[in-house]
């Protein structure tokens, strides 16, 4: 049976340490999280992109991410990628 993909909302509150907490605790016990990037707190795909590169420079390079629209997955692998 495939596990659910968790999802989260990053709202006007943004990156802050909160929301990077909440993101590397799901990341500890899963592989795969999308995260929803709400209007109320971007509203340009290059921003998006922005977030999207400092949470990977947070959370270290075992991690990856792929943006579609104002949706990014991130994605843990086993050995550094960067």
């Amino acid at each position: 049976m495939v596990k659910p993909v968790r999802k989260l909302q990053m709202g006007k509150n943004g990156l802050s340490e909160a929301f990077i907490g909440q993101v590397q605790s799901i990341l500890d016990n899963e592989r795969l999280v999308k995260i929803s990037i709400l209007k109320s707190h971007c509203r340009d795909k290059a921003e998006a992109k922005e977030i999207a590169e400092k949470l990977i420079e947070t959370l270290g390079k075992k991690y990856d991410y792929k943006l579609i629209g104002y949706v990014m997955t991130i994605i843990k692998y086993r050995k550094d990628q960067r």
